[in-house]
């Protein structure tokens, strides 16, 4: 029997721990790199952005111009109309106005949501190549082990076939 030399040894988890960087919190470094300015429009953005915010502003403009229309339109119901005829028309600008201020505000807001979202996938791939890396040297780890026990096998005189079937004349394991 010749003596085989053995398998390149794979390294030691102390090893690897060392080469290994920790993992990053993405969303703490996002929160700790925004300015009151990003904040501000990150909470519009937020709330405006909600079903709830546009149903009261729904409601809001059918009651406030239900009002009005009923008022103005109908004198027998003696109601007493805030807005009179030419407010209305103000009323739609003054709205038309405040659309025009929110919308660069809502696409500021979308624009910081999408930096994180690029940061979070940039932080997952990184997650997927470290796990990567990771089962890769698990499989060398179990080549090593499986190249060990060959080496075992060929010291001892058996073959790999007689060694994975059960001996016949030994006793059972307890």
């Amino acid at each position: 029997m010749t003596q085989a030399t053995p398998p390149a040894r794979p390294p030691k988890l102390a090893e690897l721990r060392k080469r290994i960087k920790p993992p990053r919190d993405i969303n703490s470094e996002h929160e700790q790199s925004l300015t009151m300015l990003d904040r501000a429009a990150l909470l519009i953005t937020e709330r405006v952005g909600t079903m709830g915010f546009f149903l009261i502003i729904l409601v809001w403009t059918v009651v406030w111009t239900g009002y009005n229309i009923a008022a103005s339109e109908l004198p027998a119901l003696r109601l007493h109309a805030f807005d009179p005829f030419p407010a209305f028309v103000a009323y739609l600008l003054i709205s038309n106005v405040i659309q025009i201020l929110l919308m660069p505000l809502i696409m500021v807001g979308q624009n910081l949501q999408g930096r994180h979202s690029e940061l979070r996938a940039q932080n997952d791939f990184e997650v997927n190549v470290k796990a990567e890396k990771e089962v890769e040297l698990i499989l060398e780890h179990l080549e090593y082990q499986a190249d060990l026990i060959l080496q075992l096998l060929k010291t001892q005189g058996r073959k790999l076939d007689a060694a994975l079937v059960p001996d016949q004349d030994a006793p059972p394991a307890a």
